[in-house]
């Protein structure tokens, strides 16, 4: 199956390769660290796979940042805070714990950065704070699994 994934992809013009790997990264749950694996293992090189599963993902972020900032901005207003739901109840025991940078560095662990991103933005963060941390997390997440899966691909060849 691993060859004949590399054999399709091999088939493909390069910049449909790149705009997959690209799509994969906006995906919450696959983002830039399964992405950049997937394009690894499809054949593209590292230096292909991973930035493109990077810069999907960043661009899905930051979607979900500026209408998660957009929305709370409007629906904030005058209004009294409601109560939380259990879920999201715990979601801000942990923000309020290891702060932005560490719910963007150990979200990935649990929730995809769509989602923390929006979380951490709705809990009053600052936008840009959350899109700096944010952006460093998939980073380092996209090159570390990217670069395991590389070293994988050079074993199994």
């Amino acid at each position: 199956m691993y060859a004949e994934l590399q054999a399709f992809t091999d088939t493909l013009p390069p910049a449909v390769q790149w705009i997959a790997v690209i799509g994969l990264g906006v995906i919450p749950f696959v983002e830039s660290y399964t992405g950049s694996v997937i394009g690894v293992l499809a054949g593209l090189p590292p230096l292909v796979a991973i930035p493109a599963a990077i810069v999907g993902n960043v661009a899905s972020m930051l979607v979900a940042v500026y209408l998660a900032h957009g929305l709370r901005s409007r629906v904030r207003g005058s209004r009294p805070e409601r109560p939380l739901t259990p879920r999201r109840a715990k979601l801000k025991q942990r923000f309020e714990r290891y702060g932005v940078a560490g719910v963007a560095l150990l979200g990935p662990l649990a929730l995809p950065s769509q989602f923390t991103s929006a979380a951490t933005i709705s809990f009053g963060a600052p936008r840009n704070a959350v899109i700096f941390w944010q952006t460093v997390s998939i980073i380092v997440w996209g090159v570390a699994l990217g670069g395991l899966a590389a070293v994988g691909v050079t074993f199994i060849n």
